[in-house]
């Protein structure tokens, strides 16, 4: 009867094999994710988001924001995606990977929180909704910050629109109305 099973396998040998197995488990985990994340269609003119972080921002703003019959043009109608991308591009840099990092972790967010096969962008619209607004009641302070801070510059951007100002009773700067 052979005392050691194992006898084969030297000790460089075992740790040649485990890093080889964790490497494999990792591509495998990258490139599931890549094949969940699918590929995005190109955006012309995007200054610091890809077409992926554009996409994303796409379907948050659409949740959001929708189109409806208090406002005749919701985020996309006004492409909010891209006054992000343009807002974006005059801040610092540790604050636009940040922002993107956000993002990623928005796409990403029912693969890591909710242990779904799918992204937030392939989520159908209410339950993108429902997703979103988890986020907002989350227990994880970095959770509740991400939605806040999409929540708020949606809102900022979408209400500095003049084409949304008579929907909610605004009738615009008041230099402007003082200087006709």
């Amino acid at each position: 009867m052979p005392t050691d099973l194992f006898g084969f396998l030297s000790r460089r040998r075992f740790l040649r094999l485990g890093l080889a197995g964790l490497g494999v488990v990792l591509l495998g985990g990258t490139s599931g994710l890549l094949l969940l994340r699918g590929k995005a269609p190109h955006v012309e003119g995007l200054r610091v988001l890809d077409d992926h972080e554009y996409r994303t921002l796409c379907s948050l703003a659409a949740v959001l924001l929708p189109q409806g019959p208090v406002f005749p043009q919701g985020a996309l109608e006004l492409d909010l995606p891209r006054a992000f991308d343009r807002f974006l591009a005059e801040e610092p840099d540790y604050l636009r990977q940040d922002l993107r990092q956000a993002l990623v972790l928005v796409e990403l967010g029912p693969v890591l929180f909710d242990r779904r096969a799918v992204t937030f962008s392939r989520l159908p619209p209410d339950e993108r909704l429902a997703h979103f607004q988890a986020w907002s009641e989350s227990e994880t302070l970095l959770r509740r910050q991400v939605a806040l801070a999409f929540r708020k510059f949606m809102c900022l951007v979408f209400y500095d629109q003049p084409t949304v100002w008579p929907h909610i009773g605004y009738p615009g700067p008041s230099f402007a109305r003082l200087s006709r």
